[in-house]
C-alpha cells in the first residue's frame, strides 16, 4: 500500500493533512465501518440498475415507441460505457482522489437517472443510460478502492468484502422486486428516478464519514486506450444492430464490425507501447487469468442476453405483470446464492476448474431446456426448473472465476485486474445482448415470413420462436465458456493460496 495517502478532516493544517500509509498509525480509520455502509449503498444503486431496468423495459419500449431492434440499446448503452471506461475510472479515482471521484460519480449517476426518467423518446433514454455508465465507471472502482484503503487488517478486510459482496449479490433480487413494484404501481420511469434519493443519501453520509485517499507517483491517464476500447466495442455492437435490419452481409454491417475490430486491435497496440497502460498486457498474458477473462466475457454474453428475453417472455407471452415477472426471475438469484456458498466450500478441496466447467455446462443445459417453452407453457414445469438450474450453474462458475482472475496478481496490478474482471462481464453483457437481440429479430422475421400466421396468437408464436432461438444461442455461448475453461485453465487446488479464496459475486 506504499504510495497511498489518506486525507483526514478539514481544519487540520495542510502540511499535516496527508499521511503516507507506510507511516500510518497502527489504529485503523475510526469510521471505516460507517464508511462501508455508505459505499455499500452506492454499490447497491449500481447493482440495482441492471435488473430493475430490465423489468421496466417492456413498458418503457411501448411508451417511447422503441423498436425491437433498438431496445437492446437500453441495456448496452449502459454496459458499454460502464465496461469500456471502468479501467480509466479506477485510475482517475486513484490519482484524482477516491472520495472526490466517489462523490462526482454519485452526483453524475443521479443526474443521468433523472434524465432517463424524464426521457420523451428512445434516443434520450439511450443517452441517459450511456451517461449512467460513464458515472458508474467512476463510482464503482472508487468505492472498491476506498474499501481497500480503509480496511488494512486482513480479517477485517475479509469481513468488509463479505458484507459488500452480499449486498452486491442480493442487489439483483432487490432490483427484480423493486422494478416490478415501481413499474406496476407507479411507472417505469421510477425505476430510474429511484436512484436520485439513494444517491442523495450516499452523498449526505459520504461527506462527513468517508476519508479522502489517493495514490502518488506517475499520474498520467491512458485516455487514448479508453477511447479506442469504448469506440471499438460501440462499433461492433452497432454492427450487430445493423445486421438485424440490413442483414449480416450488408456493407454497413460489415463496415461497422470491421471498424470495431480494427479499433480494438489498435487498443491492444497502444496498451503494449504505453508507459501507463490502461490494461497492462501482462495481466492478460497469464494463461489462467486470460482464460478466466475470456470465460467471463462468454458467460456474461450468454447470461445477460438470454435474461432479457426471459423477462419479455413472461410479460409479453405469458401476460405477467411486471411484479409477477420480477418474482418469477427470483429463482435464478436463489440458485446463484446457494451454489456460491457450496462453491466457496468445495474450491479449496477440488480446485476451481472442475467447478467452473460443471457450472458452465449446468447453466448451458438450463438454456437449452428453455428452448422448449411455448405460448401456453406452464411456469412450474417449463421455466422454474430451468431458472433454478441456471442460477445454480452460474453460482458454481462465478466464485472460482472471481478468485482465479485475481490470484497471483502483483500488488501494483491488483486494481487493474479487478477492474478488468468486472469490465469483461459488462463487455460480455453488451455483446451478448446486441448479438442475441439481432438473432431474435432475424428469427421472428423469418418465422413470420415462412409461416401462415394470423392474429395475435400467430404473432405470439413468432415471438416465442425468437425467444427460444435466443435461448439456444445463449446456451451455445455458455458451452463455449466451458470449452475455454477446460482447454486454457491449468490451475490446480494447490495453486490457490487460502488467503486469496474470497467469494466475489458477479458484477
Amino acid at each position: 500500500m506504499s504510495g497511498e495517502t489518506i486525507v483526514p478532516e478539514r481544519g487540520i493544517a495542510a502540511d499535516e493533512r496527508t499521511v503516507a500509509v507506510s507511516e500510518a498509525p497502527v489504529e485503523p480509520h475510526p469510521r471505516r465501518w460507517a464508511a462501508l455502509v455508505v459505499i455499500s449503498i452506492a454499490q447497491l444503486m449500481v447493482v440495482l440498475d441492471a435488473t430493475i431496468v430490465n423489468i421496466a423495459l417492456p413498458q418503457a419500449q411501448r411508451d417511447l415507441g422503441i423498436t425491437d431492434v433498438d431496445r437492446q440499446w437500453v441495456v448496452t448503452a449502459y454496459t458499454l460505457t460502464f465496461g469500456g471506461l471502468l479501467l480509466l475510472g479506477g485510475r482517475i479515482a486513484d490519482y484524482w482522489g477516491r472520495k472526490r471521484t466517489f462523490l462526482v460519480g454519485a452526483i453524475g449517476f443521479a443526474v443521468a437517472s433523472a434524465l432517463g426518467g424524464a426521457a420523451n423518446g428512445g434516443s434520450v433514454l439511450f443517452a441517459a443510460r450511456a451517461l449512467q455508465g460513464v458515472f458508474g465507471a467512476l463510482l464503482a472502482p472508487a468505492g472498491l478502492a476506498l474499501m481497500t484503503v480503509l480496511f488494512i487488517e486482513a480479517k477485517e478486510r475479509a469481513k468488509a468484502f463479505g458484507v459488500f459482496g452480499a449486498i452486491a449479490g442480493g442487489g439483483s433480487a432487490v432490483g427484480l422486486l423493486l422494478g416490478g413494484v415501481l413499474t406496476e404501481y407507479a411507472n417505469w420511469r421510477w425505476c430510474l428516478l429511484v436512484n436520485i434519493p439513494v444517491a442523495l443519501v450516499a452523498l449526505a453520509l459520504a461527506i462527513p464519514l468517508v476519508p479522502e485517499s489517493r495514490a502518488h507517483g506517475n499520474t498520467r491517464y491512458d485516455v487514448p486506450g479508453a477511447v479506442l476500447a469504448t469506440a471499438g466495442l460501440v462499433s461492433v455492437v452497432y454492427g450487430f444492430t445493423k445486421a438485424a435490419t440490413d442483414g449480416w452481409s450488408a456493407p454497413a454491417t460489415m463496415a461497422f464490425v470491421a471498424a470495431g475490430v480494427v479499433l480494438l486491435v489498435a487498443f491492444v497496440l497502444v496498451e503494449i507501447r504505453s508507459e501507463n497502460p490502461l490494461l497492462p498486457m501482462r495481466i492478460l498474458l497469464d494463461r489462467n487469468r486470460g482464460g478466466a477473462f475470456l470465460a467471463s466475457v462468454l458467460t456474461g454474453a450468454g447470461l445477460f442476453g438470454a435474461f432479457l428475453f426471459l423477462i419479455y417472455y413472461f410479460q409479453v407471452v405469458l401476460g405477467y405483470t411486471p411484479l409477477q415477472a420480477g418474482v418469477a426471475c427470483l429463482p435464478i438469484t436463489a440458485g446463484v446464492l446457494v451454489a456460491a456458498g457450496l462453491a466457496t466450500g468445495l474450491m479449496p478441496r477440488i480446485g476451481p476448474k472442475p467447478l467452473m466447467v460443471a457450472g458452465s455446462l449446468t447453466a448451458a443445459s438450463s438454456m437449452f431446456y428453455l428452448t422448449q417453452v411455448g405460448v401456453t407453457s406452464s411456469y412450474a414445469v417449463h421455466v422454474l426448473p430451468a431458472a433454478l438450474v441456471l442460477g445454480f450453474g452460474l453460482g458454481l462458475t462465478f466464485v472460482p472465476l472471481s478468485n482465479l482472475a485475481l490470484i497471483g496478481v502483483p500488488d501494483h496490478d491488483a486494481g487493474a485486474a479487478s477492474a478488468t474482471l468486472n469490465a469483461t462481464q459488462q463487455v460480455g453483457a453488451s455483446l451478448g445482448t446486441a448479438l442475441l437481440n439481432t438473432i431474435y429479430a432475424t428469427a421472428v422475421t423469418g418465422y413470420l415470413a415462412t409461416h401462415a400466421v394470423a392474429g395475435s396468437a400467430g404473432q405470439l408464436e413468432g415471438l416465442v420462436h425468437g425467444y427460444t432461438t435466443a435461448f439456444a444461442w445463449g446456451g451455445g455461448l455458455l458451452l463455449a465458456s466451458a470449452v475455454v475453461i477446460a482447454v486454457l485453465l491449468k490451475v490446480h487446488r494447490e495453486d490457490l493460496p487460502a488467503a486469496e479464496l474470497v467469494a466475489a459475486p458477479a458484477g
